[in-house]
């Protein structure tokens, strides 16, 4: 098998003079000095969208996008902490006590986060919650921070 390397300084002299003309042929000429870059290219203004600020007139409409997502409203009555052997033992009648005290008002939840607060009523045989405080964002933080 035949070595594919130069074995002398003037034939790697002149491989490397072919390589050097290969990549002249191949690579366009560069502009050098700003003036001909200027010539060379074409400089156009980016097109960019118009931009609203956050809170402007846009708000509007931003709030549209959203009102139809459901969320997961929950009206809790109270809560307690019980061992599995004793919900093993519950059966039909068995009664269940809850830290809330009765009369206290029943908290309502979307997605887990307080938002209000209110009071059982029954409407047409069904139960619902009349809201008697709403739970405002500073409140809801300080919450938050305690539990």
């Amino acid at each position: 098998m035949a070595d594919a390397t130069p074995d002398t300084d003037a034939e790697q002299d002149a491989m490397a003079a072919e390589w050097a003309a290969a990549l002249e042929q191949q690579a366009p000429a560069r502009p050098e000095t700003p003036q001909e870059l200027m010539q060379a290219e074409t400089v156009a203004p980016a097109p960019f969208a118009s931009f609203t600020p956050p809170g402007a007139a846009a708000a509007g409409h931003d709030i549209n996008m959203i009102l139809d997502i459901p969320v997961q409203l929950t009206v809790e009555l109270g809560r307690t902490r019980i061992p599995i052997k004793h919900i093993l033992q519950l059966a039909q009648g068995s009664v269940v006590e809850l830290d809330a005290l009765a009369g206290e008002p029943m908290d309502v939840l979307v997605n887990g986060y307080l938002i209000a607060q209110g009071e059982v009523v029954v409407v047409n045989d069904k139960f619902g919650i009349r809201l008697t405080d709403i739970v405002t964002p500073s409140e809801r933080m300080r919450r938050l921070s305690r539990g």
